[in-house]
């Protein structure tokens, strides 16, 4: 008998703790990934003429509201990057590439994604790369639209490819 001395019997409730929301984009995050639906990558023009990639409604360093979007890159400079010999199944590459910032043509920011350089020892910070975006049928409207960035010169890829 449950409650008794000695008992083994366990009282069990099933519970679920959820927090069901979904976010809301807003106009400039929005546009973003609009823009990399269509193969594009935009910033966002702040104080002085900064251009913040990925793009924000407010300046980050005066909090001011954000002005114009621009587009830019698809080119860049990695700036710093760490190899990742060894891909979990969560990753964005399943084989070896490079996490880096890269600073986008045009951008005052480095935005932080994926480098396929093939080895860690054809990766520099300083190096030129260009985004590859995926195919037109397979972008959704979000980061990964743009599946890596890779050595200029190497099979890039624009809003075409």
């Amino acid at each position: 008998m449950a409650g008794t001395p000695g008992s083994e019997e366990v009282l069990q409730a099933p519970h679920v703790l959820e927090y069901t929301y979904t976010r809301s984009v807003g106009p400039v995050i929005g546009a973003f990934l609009t823009g990399l639906r269509q193969g594009r990558i935009l910033g966002a023009r702040g104080a002085e003429g900064r251009v913040v990639v990925p793009p924000a409604e407010y300046d980050p360093i005066t909090g001011e509201a954000s002005g114009d979007l621009v587009e830019v890159g698809p080119g860049g400079t990695v700036t710093t990057w760490a190899w990742t010999a060894s891909p979990t199944s969560d990753q964005p590459l399943q084989r070896p590439f490079a996490w880096a910032l890269v600073a986008l043509d045009g951008a005052t920011t480095a935005l932080l994604h994926v480098v396929d350089a093939g080895s860690a020892a054809a990766m520099a910070s300083g190096m030129r790369v260009t985004a590859r975006f995926r195919p037109v049928a397979e972008r959704r409207g979000h980061l990964l639209d743009i599946e890596c960035f890779v050595p200029e010169g190497t099979g890039g890829g624009g809003a075409g490819a």
